[in-house]
């Protein structure tokens, strides 16, 4: 690290009373360990909102091995940060952490700690402290400072947390406060709205999400230091065996791999497994909705796996971390009875089995928190009770989950479309590789955003998405007709206009078609009965591009009035309208 900061002044630090606008009856400090901890207290601050009697501060205190990403949270917050040194001297009415890193003994007020993860799980010794290895946080050698506790507060989620330090660390018992857990109080809330994060994912109706999870540790997920090297030989296997129009992949990282290793670093590792749909979600500001949007969890002995338990999504292990948790935690119990992810046999199964086979189990809700929907209450009248001021007259609230951007996440890797035409009813199947045992007539669908140049030479139809006033392409008609001009082998060219349409131009073919989603249909015959249970437009209109590409291979032809054809996939039936533009 560089030379620290100079000292703040305002409004804090010599003379300050000359300069603040305000004198505040308390001070708050903030204590960010690194951005893991950081989440946990972001969660926080909202108790303090509309109080013109608190002056909230942060500092880092620096002992972390992750520092990136600190400075771009602090300068979202803008909030006054006072350097690790200042911060020690400056009398303070409250100073809560999320961790225990950094002389916090030596903070002048009243220090209040809570858990960054669910409750206290992972086994980790002070360093210099030899090979002991007690419970980060609920121990003595994490609470106690020259044999006496320095902790005012130690905020709890569950009692079983409070039986496990009595019989570690009694002298911190009467620190301790079940406050409940305002990381899952904040998911509980926004339940209602799954629906939209899923739609921010750009998940379909009919799709199944797939989040893959890792925690920091080299025995997790994204790790090679388990004994084995799960990932990169899993992540084309995912994509080349979930059919993309029946599966969404999306991705959530601690924010020490994503920070430890850097955000550039880890685009890199996952190129081709981004190229391939895998979406990145931003491990600070929207892992939780993510979490809330899947349908399955592929993840490890980390807290985001607990979390979905709890939720009652399913969840695979592919990691287990054993001797790395402390045995009497409920997450440990939790790992040693999940099902587990076998890596070298098939996945599709196996996906198919965790989501249709799952039960969710209350018991891991239970232990997640003792107090579901009151920590906001119960916190704040903690921070309050330690500052000695009164509580605000207002109910105290968390801020809810915002709405992440749109990210339909987008294949740019070749996919290979298996397909069956039964009249107007076309049975589409797309991925990335061709699965053994995979059946139907196959062609080579490519964007035009391909890594390989080369793969447009051989593609059957070749994809582009965008406006449809896009200058720089011409508009569909002129770039679907260039691209047969410039690709002799390519029967079709599709320029995907949005979420429900497309405009498809066929070598042979006079003029140009529209595909759309038919709004008036109900599936017709053969389409099942979980068709008409769905609205039109849950497919992609690349698929509808395969779909009308290999009808017209089988003879099809448009009629004057244009005519609606049956995509089966994406876990229904789905009609489209096909209409020649001239």
């Amino acid at each position: 690290m560089g030379p620290e900061a100079p000292a703040v002044r305002v409004p804090v630090g010599e003379g300050a009373g000359r300069w603040t606008s305000r004198a505040a009856q308390r001070r708050v400090l903030l204590v960010v360990h690194n951005v893991t901890s950081a989440g946990r207290l972001l969660d926080l601050l909202p108790l303090f909102h509309d109080d013109f009697r608190v002056q909230v501060l942060v500092t880092s205190t620096g002992s972390s091995a992750f520092q990136g990403g600190i400075r771009e949270l602090f300068r979202d917050l803008e909030l006054p940060e006072l350097p690790w040194s200042q911060a020690l001297s400056t009398p303070l009415d409250l100073a809560i952490s999320a961790s225990f890193g950094g002389e916090l003994e030596l903070i002048q007020g009243k220090l209040s700690i809570l858990s960054h993860g669910v409750g206290y799980t992972k086994k980790l010794g002070k360093p210099g402290a030899g090979s002991r290895e007690p419970t980060f946080g609920l121990s003595s050698e994490w609470l106690l400072a020259g044999g006496r506790r320095f902790v005012d507060g130690l905020v709890l989620s569950h009692p079983e947390q409070l039986e496990r330090l009595a019989r570690v660390c009694a002298e911190a018992t009467p620190a301790a406060v079940l406050a409940g857990d305002p990381c899952f109080d904040r998911m509980l809330a926004a339940r209602p709205y799954r629906d939209r994060f899923r739609r921010a994912l750009g998940v379909r109706r009919g799709q199944r999400l797939v989040v893959l999870n890792s925690t920091w540790n080299p025995e997790g997920l994204f790790g090679n230091g388990g004994g084995q090297d799960v990932l990169p030989a899993l992540l084309p296997r995912l994509a080349a065996e979930l059919p993309a129009d029946d599966y969404r992949l999306a991705a959530v990282l601690h924010p020490n791999i994503w920070y430890g290793h850097g955000p550039g670093q880890i685009r890199a590792w996952l190129d081709r497994a981004r190229r391939d749909g895998l979406t990145l979600v931003d491990p600070v500001h929207e892992w939780r909705q993510a979490l809330l949007a899947a349908d399955l969890v592929l993840g490890d002995f980390g807290a985001v796996s607990y979390y979905a338990a709890a939720l009652g999504t399913p969840v695979l292990l592919a990691a287990d971390g054993a001797g790395v948790l402390d045995p009497e935690a409920p997450l440990a119990e939790f790992v040693r009875r999940a099902p587990r992810l076998e890596p070298r046999a098939p996945l599709l199964p196996q996906v198919r089995r965790g989501i249709d086979a799952h039960r969710p189990d209350p018991a891991h809700a239970g232990f997640v928190t003792s107090e579901p929907g009151r920590s906001a209450a119960l916190l704040r009248r903690h921070f309050y009770a330690l500052m000695d001021l009164p509580e605000p007259t207002g109910p105290a609230a968390l801020e809810p989950l915002p709405l992440p951007p749109y990210r339909p996440g987008k294949v740019t890797s070749p996919l290979h479309v298996r397909t069956r035409v039964e009249g107007t009813d076309v049975v589409v199947e797309r991925s990335t590789g061709h699965p053994p045992g995979a059946a139907g007539d196959a062609h080579l669908a490519v964007h035009e955003d391909t890594r390989h140049p080369g793969d447009l030479d051989v593609a059957d139809l070749i994809l582009r998405d965008a406006a449809a006033d896009d200058p720089r392409l011409g508009g569909p008609g002129t770039w679907t007709a260039e691209v047969l001009r410039l690709h002799p082998h390519c029967s079709t060219a599709a320029y995907v206009t949005g979420p429900h349409a497309c405009v498809v131009r066929s070598r042979g073919r006079r003029g140009t078609f529209r595909l759309t989603a038919d709004t008036g249909a109900d599936g017709g015959a053969g389409a099942g009965a979980g068709a008409r249970d769905r609205a039109p437009g849950d497919a992609d209109p690349a698929a509808y591009a395969s779909a009308f590409h290999v009808w017209l291979a089988y003879g099809g032809t448009v009629p004057e009035r244009g005519i609606v054809l049956r995509l089966h996939g994406a876990g229904g039936v789905h009609p489209f309208r096909v209409e020649a533009e001239g």
